[in-house]
């Protein structure tokens, strides 16, 4: 079984990066004869996952003013209002290597959260016409997102994992039938530990995520967060420990929490963590933290799947509809629309405060369960017949 990866922008997003590099290994645990290749818009920044057999080119390509394919593409779209000329050589790279698969997973998460995705839905056309399966794989769509035009695109798949209830439920109310349930493979990513940073504080240290994403969606959420960490800092005795987890060059966590720790590194309990780690080093300082307030779902996963107690901030489907599995209903999550309300935002990490045993007795019971529903994906991947 040949198994292609799209929909993939590269791993300087270590969420994207947790959920190829767990996606390959627990397909191989249970699939021992898959070969897995990659097909990747920025495949430099990927050599640093195992368990794939290949990593290719799968960026988009510009079409060249006044070109032959820019003269097709202008009139095809101006007499018919036809994109997909265009579309089909913007992606040929991806197109081109459909060939070499039996199923063709589409890997990114969230995709489908983001309005319309005409590029994908001219790749996946594509698949169909080469009798290719079709999986899209471990992903979150709210209702708010689901158009006629993405719903025709939905109903192409052989097989679609929602990788928490919401998400399930709610594509099942939409007619498709196609759907199964998991969870996010990244529940199963192991964990790199490296030396502990000056100035950490072990049994003592919570880590703190916040990213530009959110901050776009709600400008107010930026002096909320910074008054939440005067409020811990001047109110427990824990270190702080901001940790990015998304890199890249226009979304950069870094970045933005570099500004918090320039404003609060004199206090001698605020430390930030280097940009350069990958997700399984990421993961073992989070699980090695007391608690964890963050943004990236991936880092907040690498939180609950080490039984860290964790509050969310929030910004779309998955959050809530992951915390829904993991505790029964949506707790420990601020929507969007909260963050910018620096009362709530200190009384739910006080909450968190008050119930960390309850919480962490909660994964404990929880985690184990979420990930058997990481492992049936592949239960489900195997049963298609090619």
């Amino acid at each position: 079984m040949k198994i292609m990866m799209f929909a993939h922008d590269g791993s300087q997003n270590r969420g994207c990066e947790a959920i190829v590099r767990s996606s390959a290994k627990i397909i191989k645990e249970k699939s021992n004869k898959a070969e897995i290749f990659l097909s990747s818009g920025r495949p430099e920044t990927d050599k640093i996952i195992t368990h794939l057999d290949k990593i290719n080119d799968g960026s988009a390509k510009d079409i060249k003013r006044y070109s032959y394919d820019w003269f097709v593409s202008t009139m095809r779209y101006k007499l018919f209002k036809d994109e997909s000329y265009a579309l089909s050589k913007i992606h040929k790279n991806i197109i081109q290597q459909i060939n070499e698969a039996d199923i063709c997973l589409s890997i990114g998460g969230d995709n489908y959260c983001y309005g319309e995705q005409p590029g994908w839905y001219e790749i996946d056309r594509r698949i169909k016409r080469k009798n290719k399966k079709l999986v899209l794989w471990a992903c979150s769509i709210g209702e708010q997102d689901l158009s006629e035009q993405k719903l025709e695109d939905l109903k192409m798949f052989d097989l679609i994992l929602a990788r928490e209830s919401i998400t399930y439920q709610t594509l099942l109310d939409k007619g498709l039938s196609n759907v199964k349930l998991c969870a996010d493979p990244a529940f199963t990513m192991e964990k790199e530990e490296l030396p502990l940073p000056k100035g950490w504080k072990k049994g003592k240290t919570l880590g703190l995520n916040f990213s530009p994403l959110v901050l776009s969606k709600n400008k107010e959420s930026e002096t909320a967060v910074y008054q939440l960490i005067e409020h811990i800092l001047s109110t427990t005795d824990l270190t702080i420990a901001l940790t990015p987890h998304v890199i890249k060059e226009k979304d950069n966590d870094f970045k933005l929490l570099y500004e918090y720790y320039q404003k609060f590194k004199q206090s001698d309990r605020v430390l930030i963590l280097p940009d350069n780690l990958t997700a399984p080093q990421y993961k073992g300082y989070i699980s090695r933290m007391k608690f964890f307030v963050g943004a990236r779902t991936h880092a907040t996963i690498a939180a609950y799947s080490s039984h860290v107690p964790t509050l969310v901030l929030g910004y779309s489907v998955k959050s809530k509809g992951i915390a829904k599995d993991l505790f029964g209903e949506e707790k420990y999550v601020l929507g969007i629309n909260e963050l910018s309300d620096s009362d709530k935002l200190r009384a739910e990490f006080n909450h968190l405060l008050e119930n960390e045993e309850d919480i962490k007795k909660s994964l404990e019971k929880s985690i184990p369960q979420i990930k058997k529903m990481s492992y049936k994906a592949v239960d489900y991947l195997n049963e298609i017949e090619i």
